[in-house]
């Protein structure tokens, strides 16, 4: 028999002092996005699935727990990810003609772990801006996003830039069938040079010499230079390298602390990226912070395929490397009773932002999150506030 305190698989409490952390890490990306114009939406966390399921990412299918709805008899799913309802509501609800900025912030579930020790139930935080075309969208969520990760005071960030739109450049007008398409960009993903001289067998000459050569272009901006030379001048990745280029560039000017690179073969979300995209490490981490980029098509099966660009992150991830900074100060105070001048002043000091604890009979040695450096005590008849 299971024990009843049990969780299941890649769900885990957050105790107080991470849950402070990780509140404190919401408050600050969500004010951060507001200041730069960005509008708050809370989507439902239960939705048809086929609209959450909408959109042109194949992996959102196994990621979302289903359920049947008991009022209407449809299938239900839990999201997995909150940006294709974020252009529901962009292209239906405000259907607004310029330019729109909307911010999030909620927890998703994952019906499997992205990642081999990765939480099941991220908190999602992310930002999106609609309807302009022009990079400097992609300029400004770049931006926004690196903003929100040094409010966490995450620092020796990496952030690694790519393009959907040159792999899409090399196999236009190449015809593959889904399997080998899929088995393609997961041997770009390991850069797997031997899988993927193997899988490209066959294709156009220069299709296949660059796609080969693709597994090798990662790194500092020699890359750029090295992939102008071995992929073909077509206009969709002659357009796609010049952006990276004033990506780059533009994050150097503003983020001079952040190291700047690229990775041409990181094709994660290959079906939902569209154009320039960029992910956010730790240095000496693996797994990303955040990843964002351009999706124009992500409000197609909504009726209004406009342009979109924005990043998400998990917040619990961000706070673990942010580390939690100690135990919150605070003042200790006695169980009053019906004293009133005790309760007025403990009322001042909390409207003025003091976590004030009341300590109940008995209860006086007991040790909790918060660090009491300070105490109220009476004074010659007055309650006052010394330090400890």
């Amino acid at each position: 028999m299971t024990s009843a305190w049990l969780l299941p698989e890649h769900i885990a409490d957050v105790l107080p002092s991470q849950a402070r952390r990780i509140e404190e890490l919401r408050r600050a990306v969500l004010d951060t996005a507001r200041t730069h114009g960005y509008e708050l939406v809370m989507p439902p966390l239960v939705e048809h699935v086929e609209s959450l399921l909408s959109g042109t990412d194949p992996a959102r299918d196994l990621r979302t727990f289903k359920l049947v709805d008991q009022l209407s008899g449809r299938m239900l799913g839990l999201r997995a990810d909150t940006t294709p309802q974020v252009a529901r509501i962009d292209a239906h609800l405000l259907n607004r003609e310029g330019l729109t900025r909307l911010a999030y912030c909620g927890p998703v579930l994952h019906a499997r772990p992205a990642a081999p020790h990765a939480t099941r139930e991220p908190l999602q935080f992310g930002a999106e801006i609609y309807g302009h075309a022009g990079l400097e969208a992609d300029l400004e969520a770049q931006d926004l996003a690196l903003e929100c990760v040094a409010a966490a005071g995450v620092g020796g960030l990496v952030l690694d830039l790519a393009d959907a739109r040159i792999v899409r450049g090399l196999l236009a007008g190449v015809a593959l069938d889904a399997s080998r398409l899929e088995a393609i960009y997961a041997a770009l993903a390991a850069k797997d040079s031997a899988e993927l001289r193997g899988l490209t067998d066959g294709l156009a000459g220069d299709a296949r010499d660059g796609l080969r050569a693709l597994a090798s272009l990662y790194g500092p901006d020699e890359v750029i230079d090295a992939a102008r030379r071995a992929l073909p001048a077509r206009p969709l990745i002659t357009a796609a390298l010049d952006d990276l280029v004033r990506l780059a560039r533009h994050a150097r000017l503003a983020h001079p602390s952040v190291e700047v690179g690229f990775d041409l073969a990181d094709l994660g979300g290959y079906g939902y990226y569209t154009g320039a995209r960029f992910a956010v490490y730790a240095r000496g981490t693996s797994d990303s912070l955040l990843r964002g980029g351009r999706y124009d098509e992500v409000g197609a099966a909504f009726g209004r395929n406009r342009p979109a660009a924005g990043f998400s992150m998990d917040l619990k991830r961000l706070a673990e490397l942010a580390g939690v900074d100690g135990r919150r100060t605070a003042i200790r105070a006695p169980w009053g009773g019906d004293d009133a001048e005790l309760r007025a002043l403990l009322r001042r000091l909390r409207q003025q932002g003091e976590t004030v604890v009341c300590v109940l009979p008995g209860h006086e040695h007991e040790v909790q999150e918060f660090d009491c450096d300070r105490e109220i005590v009476a004074v010659d008849g007055l309650w006052a506030v010394r330090a400890l």
